[in-house]
């Protein structure tokens, strides 16, 4: 089967998904090629397993402070490149089209009429599942930002609706947890105002990621610009993570057992909705803002929250699609829930 996927590469957790079913997919002899839209190349990073892939310029929000900032976003956007970026990418020599919430693949293969699949968290916004700050506006957005014929929606639980549980891209070895170890990673916030933040916190030990931080140690705090291998094994051994309301990196953390709080990104619909569900399931701590104390006071507490165990997803897409999509999406979903602890 040859497929082109589409990765909406403005957050890493897009491209997270895709290195977890991309792997399955060539692993079962499948021929993929990957487009990314919405970020410049010199901005992206560990990229070895996609080989040479496209690069277009898509459509994405620009943030400022923790904030949406829909005036520069509106700036930012070329609706006539991505126009033309759709009417001149070829998708009639493939199977299959996928698209993580990508733009100009999604709208290239329904343009052409070749065979589509979406994947992502967006697409759980399609049905009946918690939302805030939700309007007509945002919905038109979820359903034809980056449509296909088929659509994969994933969450932390079903909610009586046909969606997948998410996919999970962590290692299957176990590292030993190291107590009092904080993974910080608000790549949305003010760097040097988090890391003052959290300057007066010496009882414990922050790892902080986020664009533009160097390279070096501080005392209890530890800076990385962002680093696949290095954030990884951050990840697996903290005893908590901090992070805005993002959605793949709440899951691993989720996954591998971690206290977590999360501070949604203001006037971004997706995160906020986010921020409600942990908080319904029970699963996370969240904040609508940040300070020394909210931040202590939340190390501090001994408050317990459920535990989550989720199947292989992407392990699991990757054979449906390759056996010819036997099941619906509704009994896919089902027997994954089922896997699910």
């Amino acid at each position: 089967m040859k497929i082109l996927y589409g990765v909406q590469a403005t957050g890493n957790g897009h491209i997270s998904r895709a290195r977890a079913i991309g792997k399955y997919l060539q692993r079962a002899g499948a021929d993929v090629n990957y487009l990314f839209s919405g970020r410049p190349r010199d901005q992206l990073f560990d990229m070895q397993q996609f080989g040479e892939f496209q690069l277009k310029r898509g459509l994405t929000f620009a943030t400022e402070a923790g904030k949406v900032n829909y005036w520069r976003s509106f700036r930012q956007a070329s609706m006539t490149e991505l126009l033309r970026d759709i009417r001149q990418l070829d998708c009639r020599h493939y199977d299959l089209v996928i698209t993580d919430f990508e733009p100009v693949t999604a709208w290239a293969a329904r343009r052409q009429k070749v065979p589509s699949l979406a994947i992502g968290h967006q697409y759980a916004f399609l049905h009946q599942i918690p939302m805030e700050q939700a309007n007509f506006f945002t919905q038109l957005i979820f359903k034809y930002f980056a449509p296909a014929q088929t659509h994969l929606g994933l969450h932390w639980h079903h909610f009586n609706q046909p969606i997948l549980p998410p996919i999970i891209d962590v290692a299957d070895t176990e590292k030993t947890l190291i107590p009092g170890k904080v993974l910080v990673y608000l790549p949305f916030e003010h760097q040097q105002q988090v890391i003052a933040m959290l300057s007066p916190l010496r009882d414990y030990q922050f790892a902080v990621y986020g664009p533009g931080l160097d390279s070096c140690s501080n005392g209890h705090i530890s800076t990385q610009p962002p680093s696949l291998a290095a954030f990884k094994a951050d990840l697996a051994d903290c005893q908590y993570v901090l992070s805005n309301a993002g959605f793949e990196l709440i899951s691993e953390a989720l996954q591998l057992q971690k206290r977590i709080m999360v501070k949604p990104l203001s006037g971004q619909m997706e995160q906020q909705s986010n921020a409600l569900a942990l908080q319904r399931l029970k699963l996370a701590t969240r904040t609508d803002s940040l300070s020394s104390a909210i931040i202590g006071n939340w190390l501090a507490s001994s408050s317990v929250f459920e535990k989550v165990s989720y199947p292989n997803v992407a392990k699991a897409i990757s054979q449906w699609l390759l056996n010819g999509r036997q099941q619906s999406t509704a009994q896919l979903s089902q027997q994954l829930w089922q896997e699910a602890k």
